[in-house]
């Protein structure tokens, strides 16, 4: 009977394991935590909403563009942001984080996303538009990470 599994099978298989634990570990180690200048980026209906250092403790109030929510708010009414906004998002920089604690839309994805801290990292509200991401504070942002053909 032959062999369908020999030694040599079982080093390569070794050899990639290694070669692939070492390369996640390498990725992992090169995103590491937001240096001093990172800023968090906010952007309402595609446009450019607010720019904050992530250093900086703050809570805003992002209200959707008119006519682009596609669901109905879930809002407490007694909150300020609910009668101020039909539809919104509540942004919390604290700590070197930034979560989305509060929002107008039905499936709150973007609250239990949780925090991120780390730049490349977003949070997304897709009936209100938003989006939510750490950027490097030495990077200008906007450029291609790769381009294939």
């Amino acid at each position: 009977m032959k062999q369908f599994i020999r030694k040599a099978d079982i080093i390569l298989f070794i050899v990639l394991v290694i070669i692939g634990l070492a390369a996640s570990a390498a990725l992992t180690l090169s995103h590491g935590e937001a240096g001093s200048g990172a800023k968090v980026i906010i952007e309402s209906g595609g446009d450019l909403y607010a720019r904050y250092p992530l250093a900086e403790d703050r809570t805003v109030v992002v209200p959707a563009p008119k006519q682009t929510a596609v669901d109905t708010p879930a809002g407490n009414p007694d909150d300020a942001a609910s009668v101020q906004y039909d539809y919104y998002n509540v942004v919390v920089i604290s700590g070197g984080t930034v979560s989305v604690t509060e929002a107008s839309c039905k499936n709150q994805v973007c609250v239990k996303h949780g925090a991120i801290s780390r730049p490349g990292e977003s949070i997304v509200c897709l009936p209100n538009r938003l989006v939510v991401r750490i950027e490097d504070g030495s990077e200008e942002g906007g450029g291609y990470d790769s381009v294939t053909s």
